[in-house]
């Protein structure tokens, strides 16, 4: 039957059969459809605010702790506030807990003046002392 469909269509029939393995193997990366909808790692919202205020903080919180935010970028899923002080910068990641409700603090980076990643806690103390 193979031979016969070569025979009537020609070598594009032969090069197409020929392609046939290299295609199927392919589609062993396929991501099965159920792996959509796990959440994102790391990104589990805080229970409670800490006693430090960082984790777990709305907006209000933050700007009550470190004055205006330098940057406040915003898109649908999350909300990023940046803080600065020349010494240090402090990034602080808000992602709503459920659906209505306030985004709060779920994950913090902190670098120093230079760029070099830093301890969040040691930045987040500088932005207070100012």
């Amino acid at each position: 039957m193979v031979r016969a469909f070569i025979i009537r269509h020609g070598g594009a029939a032969a090069l197409m059969l020929g392609l046939l393995p290299a295609l199927a193997a392919c589609g062993a990366g396929v991501v099965p459809p159920g792996d959509a909808a796990r959440p994102a790692v790391g990104f589990t919202p805080a229970r409670k605010s800490q006693p430090g205020g960082l984790m777990g903080a709305d907006a209000r919180g933050l700007t009550r702790l470190f004055g205006e935010p330098r940057l406040d970028i915003r898109d649908p899923a999350a909300r990023k506030l940046q803080f600065a002080n020349g010494r240090c910068v402090l990034d602080a990641y808000l992602y709503a807990p459920a659906a209505n409700r306030e985004p709060v603090v779920t994950h913090v980076d902190a670098r120093d003046g230079n760029g070099a990643d830093m301890d969040w806690n040691a930045c987040a103390k500088m932005l207070r002392d100012r």
